[in-house]
Order: structure tokens, then C-alpha cells, then sequence
């Protein structure tokens, strides 16, 4: 089943005062609305990309933090539940993980005791990330609640998480993810969102 930004929107919607707070919506809506910027800049489908967006952390609807269902997992199996095609639902597994491995992630390498931690690794190795998802990656890390430059996102995560044995390697895989879509557009991407010097 084909979903669209209208009804991701709607499932956002729905999941407010389910988990501890609502900022994983205002930041979903962020990735979403990013996104779709950088998508008509590059002739991509904007509506795919909005929604891509507007998805990514549905997870988090049934909450998260330790001992809840990690919210990758928990909204691949929601989306799936609803009958949405894999080409939605794939980008709740992807989007943390860059390069095609799961220990590159902000936050520290992944507890291997996680629920289907196995199918979660598999997956992403064996995954081929679509031009789209691999935007999602990178509109994650230029999105808090508001649209920012990823080097500020990236402290943000810093301070919030703190740095692990994996955190410049991940810090290597978002510059070059963030290079190949400058070298895509024929420029620095920041150009598209002259307001985030302000921020």
C-alpha cells in the first residue's frame, strides 16, 4: 500500500501524548519539510521525500529509552502491520545508520541483546539505500526541531549522548554524506536554507 505525506502527517498526528514527550513529532515534521527542499532541488520526488521524513521515527510512538522496543524495529513492524509497501517502511530500519552498518550511529555502537538486533544488522548491511533514504540520513542530522547545519546537529547529539569508540567514525560517514549531496547539487546544500545561520 502506497502512503503519502498527507496521511504520515495524519499518523504523526494520531501518536501525539503517546510517548513521553512530542519532540520526535516536531522533529519528524522537520526531517519531512527539510527533505522535501533538498528533493525539488534535485528533481527527486518531493512528496516521497517529505514523507520518508514524516516516518522515519514512528517508532517512538509507543515511546522509547531503555527497555522499550528500539524505535527503528518498533515502526518498521507498525508500518508493516498497517500494510504499507517495504519502499515506506524500509526507511524506519535505515535512517540512523549510515555507510551500511549499524555501529555507524550517533549514540554509541548498538547493544547486541536489543530486540532483533540480528534482523535490524542484516538488514541494513544487506540493504541498498535509495537516493531517498540516504537524504533521510542526512536530513536527521540537520534536524532538531528546527532545521540547522549538521555540524550543530552533530554536537547536539554530542551533548545529549555523549562520544563513543564509534563517534568519529560515524562523524566521517555524515561529512562524506553531506559532501555527496553537495557534489549532487554543484553546491554547498546550506545555500538552500539561508536561515539556518541564524539558529
Amino acid at each position: 500500500m502506497k502512503l503519502t505525506s498527507e496521511k504520515a502527517l495524519e499518523l504523526l498526528n494520531e501518536a501525539r501524548g503517546m510517548a513521553k514527550d512530542d519532540y520526535w513529532i516536531e522533529h519528524s515534521i522537520c526531517v519531512g519539510n527539510t527533505a522535501a527542499v533538498i528533493a525539488k532541488a534535485l528533481n527527486l520526488d518531493e512528496d516521497m521525500a517529505k514523507t520518508l521524513g514524516y516516518i522515519h521515527d514512528i517508532g517512538k510512538r509507543n515511546g522509547y529509552g531503555p527497555g522499550v522496543i528500539p524505535h527503528g524495529i518498533g515502526g518498521y513492524e507498525y508500518l508493516l502491520n498497517l500494510g504499507y509497501d517495504e519502499d515506506y517502511v524500509s526507511i524506519c530500519l535505515t535512517h540512523s545508520y549510515l555507510n551500511n552498518d549499524i555501529n555507524c550511529v550517533a549514540g554509541g555502537i548498538p547493544n547486541k541483546d536489543r530486540y532483533k538486533y540480528n534482523f535490524v544488522k542484516d538488514f541494513v548491511k544487506e540493504h541498498e539505500y535509495t537516493i531517498l533514504e540516504k537524504l533521510i540520513n542526512l536530513c536527521d542530522l540537520m534536524c532538531y526541531k528546527e532545521t540547522m547545519t549538521m555540524e550543530k546537529r552533530l554536537i547536539n547529539l554530542a551533548l545529549r549522548y555523549g562520544v563513543f569508540s564509534n563517534t568519529v567514525y560515524h562523524l566521517t560517514e555524515a561529512q562524506k554524506l553531506k559532501q555527496y549531496f553537495d557534489d549532487m547539487l554543484g553546491y554547498n546544500l546550506y545555500q538552500l536554507f539561508p536561515d539556518i545561520i541564524f539558529n
